[in-house]
Parts: structure tokens; C-alpha cells; sequence
């Protein structure tokens, strides 16, 4: 005779069920997110071995302040940096904060990219001098910053809230770099990045109450 109700303590109880529904969302979510963020620098690295066989040719096609014909530079200037060392410092830190980024759906992450890049790049092209050429993935970086730490605000999902936390803890130090501090570092960059991360967190945020992950 089974001392306690059916299902109890059970693996298929509505309660297991939905844990393992949960964590198999959650592990799908990782992996692709992980494979996303690979392809996207990647992708980086073979546009910056081209651009060091044309001399730095494609360099030309990043964002120039206040030239109009420079607007699509808005999309291309992220893929786009001024040398190995320059992505170097840039994939690590790009490859952390956008999976951290994007484990919560792959949809969800291109439109907050979108966003990012977009605000990024029409505050840099409005802010930088006439004529100075602004590439590098820097705003991505300040933005998936934003967009997490944001996020866990905007959610109110705890596992959100968990990960915007250690995201601040960990990378805290970077916003000092949306000040001018550095000839040559585009400030404008890192700091309408941030904002387009946040901007994004706020647009996508899910309504609702406090939830369990």
C-alpha cells in the first residue's frame, strides 16, 4: 500500500515535469546561444584576416561622423576592428556577455542586437567629430552589459535577476569607459551602447509577476 498520494515525489508529477520541461528549455537555449556566439566572432576573425591582406581597406566602411554616406557604416563599423589586438580585447568579454545575452531566446537576442546596433551607431555618428571613422564591437560589448543587467530589472524573472547581478559584480569596471578617457577609444560608442542595451531590455521586457525561472 503506498503511504502517500499519488504523484508524490514522483518524476512525473506535474511539478517534475515541468523542472525537466525547464531545464531541457534552458540547456537547448545555452547550447545555441553558445554556437550563435561563435559564428558572430568568428565571423569577426575572418573579416579581420581580410581586411589585413587589403592593408586595412575595409576599415573604410565603419562610421564616419556626420557623413551621410557613411550611415550603413551603422551595421558594418561592429564586424570591423583596427586590428587583431583590438578584437582580441573585444572577444572575450563579447563572447561572455552575449551568450549570457542570449540564453533566453535566440529571437530575443537578434532583436536586442538590432537595437544595440542601431542606437550605438546613430549616437556615435551624430557625437563623433566630422570625418573620424569609428569601428569595433566595443558598443555589442556595452550593450549586452546594459541589456543583461536591465534585464533582470525589466523581467523580474529571478534567474534574470541572478545573472544582471553577477553581470554587474563582474564587468562593474566598464562603465568607466563610457567617459572620454582614452584618445583613440570611441567613449561616444561604449556609452550609447549602454543606453541601446538598456533601451532593448525595456522594449523586449516580458510583463508579469515575479517568477521562478
Amino acid at each position: 500500500m503506498n503511504d502517500f498520494p499519488t504523484g508524490y515525489g514522483s518524476s512525473h508529477s506535474p511539478g517534475g515535469e515541468q523542472f525537466k520541461r525547464g531545464l531541457r528549455e534552458f540547456l537547448t537555449g545555452a547550447l545555441g546561444s553558445a554556437l550563435l556566439l561563435a559564428l558572430l566572432v568568428g565571423a569577426m576573425w575572418l573579416i579581420e584576416v581580410i581586411d589585413y591582406t587589403t592593408g586595412g581597406g575595409l576599415d573604410a566602411y565603419g562610421i564616419v561622423g556626420w557623413n551621410p554616406d557613411s550611415l550603413s557604416g551603422i551595421l558594418f563599423a561592429p564586424f570591423l576592428h583596427g586590428g587583431f589586438g583590438h578584437l582580441m580585447a573585444n572577444s572575450v568579454p563579447l563572447l561572455i556577455l552575449g551568450f549570457v545575452a542570449a540564453i533566453r531566446g535566440i529571437g530575443r537576442f537578434l532583436l536586442a542586437s538590432l537595437i544595440i546596433v542601431v542606437v550605438s551607431g546613430v549616437g556615435v555618428w551624430l557625437t563623433t567629430p566630422p570625418y573620424y571613422v569609428t569601428i569595433g564591437a566595443s558598443g555589442l560589448v556595452f550593450g549586452y552589459f546594459g541589456y543583461v543587467v536591465a534585464r533582470g530589472l525589466f523581467d523580474r524573472r529571478i534567474l534574470d535577476i541572478v545573472l544582471g547581478v553577477a553581470v554587474a559584480v563582474a564587468y562593474y569596471s566598464l562603465l568607466w569607459g563610457v567617459l572620454p578617457s582614452q584618445e583613440g577609444i570611441s567613449w561616444q560608442g561604449h556609452l550609447f551602447g549602454l543606453i541601446g542595451g538598456v533601451l532593448a531590455a525595456w522594449l523586449l521586457r516580458r510583463k508579469g509577476a515575479l517568477a521562478r525561472a
